[in-house]
């Protein structure tokens, strides 16, 4: 619509509906009072086509009907022409105000529609440049890389992420082949699958520089104008494996610690016993200078002096103040789904305000892990299945207690010895969950309950002058 056209319209705004009917009226009467004082036989009435369209832009289609039969009533009244012919030039003037003013009408309501939707989509226009525009500042600022390609593997986009994670710093990674960087990208959006699909995965990534690193990748196909295009979210990950597998070899050693500690100590047992009946031995007068018998004495000394190591429970270098409730909500994460698939009952009570707490973050995962799937193991046949996790301040501790309502333990006497007989696997998941909570200073102990069992494990708050104590 052109600016005449849409100057000519603009006189039909709200504003000067008032003005028009005035002006419409005057014009009525004047052509009436003409029409009237003219004694010919020339009838001017069709000047009532200008009031009606005037005011045609805002009437209603029933209003512009009865207007236009009574500008036809008026055009025969006060004409002279000759009265035989009055109704069929009623009924066509009828015919031609009323259309005229249909017509009027119809046109500046299509006119306010095609308005109102230019306007629509200028606010949809305004919106998805709005959206585009947080969109490339959120891809721009965002620290993980995000890339797009096409169906041959080449780069269409790439924030400055994208660049220092395959470290192209010299030039656009915009048009080079991702098959370079990451094939495992370049080899999905070959794939040619018939329908969309998004996914995650872990492969390896190569830099410019021939660097190879660990990459974690979550990516989507979708279709475009042009074809395929695959949009990816890139992670290096060789930091974090790097730092699970040293966290999974420090504790694979302090595990192995705390094993050959457990069969240090059975051993021990056996050469006391062994070197009582050997001092007995030796006694016998028959046995008194034999090689071999003096021999089997320095072998049962050596066993008992390699078997003499023993685990440091208390290493507070291995301890830091940490936030206990993010660790449950880690735990509930980790428990949930399991518990769910088995239909047993997990009910959390964490006390509001828990302080921090001294321990090793990993470690005491592993502790509430163990103690956790004993009681999915003791719960296997028990009717109801439930499992309480509490954690409260008790006293100068804080204490997280794992309450269940399994077959129960009948003899708690020897529950944290290793090796233990009766013992689903090696017996020593409890002996090795109380030596990680001693080596950061806290206990494991089993609390006895009516039915089902309650262990307790039990941490010291990281108070004020704890932290300054070991700032």
């Amino acid at each position: 619509m052109d600016m005449n056209l849409a100057v000519a319209f603009s006189i039909y705004s709200t504003s000067n509906r008032r003005r028009l009917l005035i002006i419409a009226t005057i014009m009525s009467v004047a052509i009436a009072v003409l029409d009237w004082k003219t004694e010919s036989y020339l009838s001017i009435g069709f000047l009532y086509l200008f009031p009606i369209m005037l005011v045609s832009g805002f009437l209603s289609r029933l209003q512009i009907v009865w207007l236009g039969i009574g500008c036809s009533i008026l055009q025969e009244l006060f004409s002279n022409l000759p009265p035989f012919a009055a109704a069929p030039r009623l009924v066509l003037s009828s015919a031609g105000f009323i259309g005229t003013g249909l017509f009027i009408h119809e046109l500046l309501l299509n006119r306010r529609l095609a308005v109102a939707h230019l306007e629509e989509m200028e606010r949809e226009n305004n919106l998805r440049h709005d959206a585009e525009e947080q969109l490339h500042v959120l891809v721009d600022s965002s620290p993980a890389a995000i890339i797009t390609i096409d169906a041959q593997g080449t780069v269409l986009v790439a924030n400055e992420a994208a660049q220092h994670v395959v470290g192209v710093t010299d030039r656009p990674l915009v048009g080079e082949p991702i098959r370079a960087y990451l094939p495992a990208l370049y080899n999905a959006v070959q794939s040619r699958r018939p329908q969309n699909f998004r996914t995650t995965l872990q492969c390896r990534g190569q830099r410019a520089n021939g660097e190879a690193f660990l990459a974690g990748v979550w990516f989507s196909t979708y279709n475009a104008a042009s074809g395929l295009r695959l949009a990816a979210i890139i992670v290096d990950l060789s930091d974090d494996l790097r730092n699970r597998e040293d966290l999974g070899l420090d504790y694979l050693l302090k595990n192995t610690r705390i094993l050959m500690s457990a069969v240090s100590h059975e051993i021990r047992n056996l050469c006391g016993a062994a070197l009582v009946v050997h001092q007995n031995l030796t006694r016998v007068k028959t046995l008194e200078g034999n090689a071999d018998f003096e021999a089997l004495g320095s072998l049962i000394q050596g066993l008992g002096k390699l078997s003499s190591m023993e685990l440091n429970e208390g290493c507070d270098s291995e301890r830091s103040a940490i936030e206990l409730t993010s660790v449950l909500d880690e735990l509930r994460v980790l428990l949930e789904s399991a518990y769910q698939d088995l239909h047993i009952e997990l009910f959390w009570e964490i006390e509001g305000q828990l302080p921090l707490v001294w321990a090793d973050r990993y470690g005491l995962m592993q502790v509430f892990l163990n103690l956790a799937k004993n009681s999915m193991r003791a719960m296997q046949k028990s009717t109801p299945r439930c499992l309480t996790i509490r954690a409260t301040l008790d006293g100068d501790d804080v204490v997280v207690r794992f309450e269940d309502t399994g077959s129960g333990i009948a003899d708690a006497q020897n529950l944290f010895r290793p090796f233990q007989r009766d013992a689903q696997s090696t017996g020593l998941g409890l002996y090795v969950s109380r030596a990680i909570m001693k080596s950061f200073s806290g206990d494991l102990v089993y609390e006895p309950r009516p039915r089902g069992c309650c262990f307790a494990v039990s941490m010291q708050p990281a108070t004020a002058l704890d932290e300054a104590a070991h700032a």
